[in-house]
C-alpha cells in the first residue's frame, strides 16, 4: 500500500502525554490535566482505527501483511548483525491494538471519575499514559529487542501504578513483590534471545519465520531450549505457575489500574508472545506440551483459590489468572487464534468486572469485603446490570462474548491427541469453578440485604458508567464473530486451527456439556448464597482444614517466603553486609585512611619550615640521580632508559 498509517503515532501520542502531565501536571488546572490524559489513548485509537480502515480497505491485498515502518538507518549494526527500529502490524497485532488502545481509552475515562479527588491525580495520568506507551511498542515491535523494550516498559509501569499509594506500605510491597518476580521471568525471557541471536542471526520475526520456514527439518532441540525460555518470560508476565504469586497484590494500586493490568495490557503479554512467536513452538511438540500443561494447572488451582476468597477484587484477580491459564491452554494446543479470541472477549469482559468492582467500592466507602456488602442490586441498578453481563459472560452462557471463546478453547482441547481429552477435562472443571465462584461473588454483592451498618451506597456518576456500558455491550456482543471467521482473519499471522470430520456434530455436543456445566455452578451458588446463606459457614467449620488451606491460598506465599525470600535475605545480609561492607568496604577504607596517615606523616617529616632541613633533601636527591646516572650503565646495559640522565649533565 502506498498510504503511510504513521505507526509511529501509536505509542508516541501516550509518550507525549506522559511527558506533558509529569512535567507540567503539578501546575494545570485539572481539567486540562485530564484532556491531555485522554487526549493520548483517544488519539494512539484513532490511528489504530484509521489503519484497520485501510487495510480493511485493501480487500484481496489483506494477506500481504505485515506492513512494516522502519527507521532507514539500522538501529544497532555489529558486524553481519542488523537490528533495525520497525514497527510492524499485521492481522495479529491490529487486533491486539484494537484492544489494548480501545478498552484502555475506557479505562483512561472511567479514572476521570474514580480517581478526581486523588492528590496525585495527574502523575496518575501520565503513569497510565506511559503503561499505554510501553504496550503499544510491545505490540508493534518488529523484533524481539523492541519487543523486550516495551517487555520491561510495562513491568516498569505497572511497578509504578500497583504502588501508586507508595505512603501504604501494602502497596508500596505489592509493587516490588509485582517488579521483582517479573525480573526472575524476563531472565528467561532474555536468555532466549540471546539463544535466537546466536543460532539464527536475526531477532526479526520476518526473518526467524523465513529461517524456520526454509527448513521444515529444523525440529525440538535448541527450538524447544528456546521456546522454554520464552514461556519463562511468559509464566512471569502473565501470571503463571509458579510465577503468579505478585498478580493477587497487585490490587493494592487503584481498581482502574487493576483493570488496566488484569484485562488489556500487561498480563496478556504473554499470551501474544507465544501467539507472534508460533513458528517456533510449532517446532517443539515438547515445549507446547509444556505450555497446556502449565496453562490448564494454572487454570483450575487460581479456580480453586478463587471460590474462598471475601476481596472482591482479589476473586478477579485469581479469576484473571486462570482466565489466563485457558488462553496458555490453547496455545499448548496450537489453537493460537482461539487464545487470541479469548484474549479478546475476556479484555470486555473482565475490564467490566473490574471496573464494576471500583463502581461498588466508590459505592461502599472504600470497602472491599464481599461479607459487607449485599442489596446493591436496587442502589446500584447501572452497575447490577451491567455487572451481570461480565459475570455470565465470563461463566460461559450463550449469547455472551465468554461463551464463543471459552467453548472454541475446550474444543479444540478436546481434539488435541491423547492427552487433549485430559486436558479437556481440566478446563471443564474450571468451568464449573469459575462459574460458582463468579455467581457466588454476584450473588454475595448484589442480592440479600446490605450487611453493613457504616456503608450509604450510591451510583456512581456518568463518567464511570459510561465506560461500564459500552464494556457491558461488548461483552454480551464482542464473541458473536465466531472462532471460524476469527480464526480466518488470524490465520496468515498465526496458522490455520486444526478440523475435524465430524467437527459440526462434536462441537454442539461439547457446546451443550459446557453450558450445563455452569449451569450447574450457578445452581450451586444460588443454593449456597441465595436460598441458604448460613450454609456456607457451616460447610467451612464442618471442614476447616481444607477451608483454611484454599482460603490462604495453599500457604504458597508463605512457602516462598520461607524456602527463597528468607534464605536469599539471610545470604544477602551476610554478603553484603559483612563480606561487603564491612570487609570490602570496610577495610578498603581502613586501608586507604592507614596510606593517607602514612603519607601524611613522611610529608611531616619532609615539610618540616626549617631551610637547613629542605637543603639537605634537596643535596641528597640530587646524589641519588648523579649515582643512578653513573650506575646506569653498569646495572642495566641492554635497557633503553626511561629519563637519558646524559643530557640532564650537558653531554650529547
Amino acid at each position: 500500500m502506498n498510504t503511510p498509517l504513521h505507526l509511529w503515532l501509536i505509542p508516541l501520542l501516550p509518550l507525549l502525554g506522559f511527558a506533558l502531565n509529569s512535567i507540567l501536571g503539578r501546575g494545570l488546572p485539572k481539567w486540562l490535566v485530564t484532556t491531555i490524559g485522554l487526549l493520548a489513548p483517544l488519539g494512539a485509537l484513532t490511528v489504530v482505527l484509521n489503519a484497520a480502515r485501510s487495510l480493511v480497505g485493501l480487500g484481496a491485498g489483506l494477506p500481504a501483511l505485515p506492513y512494516v515502518e522502519a527507521c532507514p538507518n539500522p538501529w544497532i549494526a555489529l558486524g553481519s548483525l542488523r537490528i533495525d527500529f520497525a514497527l510492524a502490524l499485521d492481522q495479529l497485532s491490529l487486533v491486539m491494538l484494537l484492544v489494548v488502545t480501545g478498552v484502555g481509552f475506557l479505562i483512561h475515562v472511567y479514572s476521570a471519575g474514580y480517581m478526581k479527588d486523588d492528590p496525585g491525580y495527574a502523575r496518575y495520568f501520565s503513569y497510565l499514559n506511559l503503561f499505554l506507551f510501553f504496550m503499544t511498542t510491545l505490540v508493534l515491535g518488529g523484533n524481539l529487542l523492541l519487543m523486550f523494550v516495551g517487555w520491561e516498559g510495562v513491568g516498569l509501569a505497572s511497578y509504578l501504578l500497583i504502588g501508586f499509594w507508595f505512603n501504604k506500605k501494602s502497596a508500596a510491597d505489592a509493587g516490588k513483590k509485582a517488579f521483582i518476580v517479573n525480573r526472575i521471568g524476563d531472565f528467561g525471557f532474555l536468555i532466549g534471545i540471546f539463544l535466537l541471536l546466536s543460532n539464527f542471526g536475526t531477532l526479526s520475526f520476518a526473518n526467524l519465520g523465513a529461517l524456520v520456514a526454509a527448513n521444515p527439518g529444523w525440529t525440538g532441540g535448541v527450538l524447544t531450549i528456546i521456546c522454554i525460555c520464552l514461556f519463562i518470560g511468559a509464566t512471569g508476565k502473565s501470571a503463571q505457575l509458579p510465577l503468579y504469586i505478585w498478580l493477587p497484590d497487585a490490587m493494592e494500586g487503584p481498581t482502574p489500574v487493576s483493570a488496566l493490568i488484569h484485562a488489556a495490557t500487561m498480563v496478556t503479554a504473554g499470551v501474544y508472545m507465544i501467539a507472534r512467536t508460533h513458528f517456533l513452538f510449532d517446532r517443539s511438540p515438547l515445549a507446547l506440551l509444556v505450555v497446556a500443561i502449565i496453562g490448564a494447572a494454572t487454570a483450575l488451582f487460581a479456580a480453586t483459590m478463587g471460590m474462598a476468597q471475601n476481596d472482591i477484587k482479589r476473586v478477579l484477580a485469581y479469576s484473571t489468572i486462570s482466565q489466563l491459564g485457558y488462553m496458555f491452554l490453547a496455545c499448548g494446543v496450537a489453537a493460537y487464534s482461539g487464545a487470541i479470541f479469548h484474549l479478546m472477549t475476556h479484555a470486555f469482559f473482565k475490564a467490566l468486572l473490574f471496573l464494576g468492582a471500583g463502581s461498588v467500592i466508590h459505592a461502599m466507602g472504600g470497602e472491599q469485603d464481599m461479607r459487607k456488602m449485599g442489596g446493591l442490586r436496587k442502589k446500584l441498578p447501572v452497575t447490577f446490570w451491567t455487572m451481570t453481563a461480565a459475570v455470565f459472560a465470563i461463566a460461559g452462557f450463550p449469547p455472551f462474548a465468554g461463551f464463543f471463546s471459552k467453548d472454541a478453547i475446550l474444543y479444540y482441547a478436546y481434539l488435541h491427541g491423547a492427552g487433549g481429552k485430559i486436558l479437556y477435562g481440566v478446563g471443564l472443571l474450571t468451568a464449573l469453578l469459575t462459574s460458582f465462584y463468579m455467581f457466588r461473588l454476584w450473588y454475595m454483592t448484589f442480592f440479600g440485604e446490605i450487611r453493613s451498618h457504616d456503608a450509604h451506597p450510591h451510583e456512581s456518576p456518568w463518567s464511570m458508567l459510561g465506560p461500564l456500558s459500552i464494556l457491558a455491550v461488548l461483552s454480551i456482543c464482542g464473541g458473536w464473530i465466531g472462532i471460524e471467521r476469527f480464526g480466518a482473519y488470524l490465520a496468515p499471522a498465526t496458522g490455520k486451527l486444526a478440523e475435524s470430520a465430524s467437527s459440526s456434530h462434536l462441537e454442539l455436543i461439547l457446546s451443550i456439556v459446557a453450558v450445563l456445566v455452569a449451569l450447574e455452578g450457578l445452581l450451586i451458588a444460588d443454593k449456597y448464597y441465595r436460598r441458604s446463606p448460613e450454609r456456607p459457614a457451616k460447610v467451612a467449620a464442618a471442614m476447616p482444614g481444607v477451608y483454611n488451606l484454599v482460603a490462604n491460598k495453599y500457604y504458597v506465599d508463605e512457602f516462598y517466603g520461607a524456602v527463597v525470600v528468607k534464605p536469599l535475605l539471610g545470604i544477602s545480609k551476610y554478603l553484603l553486609g559483612w563480606v561487603v561492607d564491612i570487609g570490602i568496604a570496610g577495610g578498603a577504607a581502613w586501608l586507604l585512611a592507614g596510606i593517607a596517615n602514612f603519607g601524611g606523616a613522611i610529608l611531616q617529616r619532609w615539610q618540616s619550615g626549617n631551610i637547613r632541613s629542605y637543603a639537605a633533601w634537596l643535596a641528597a636527591g640530587a646524589a641519588v640521580v648523579l649515582l643512578f646516572a653513573f650506575l646506569q650503565p653498569v646495572l642495566f646495559p641492554a635497557s633503553v632508559p626511561l629519563v637519558h640522565f646524559n643530557l640532564l649533565l650537558g653531554g650529547r
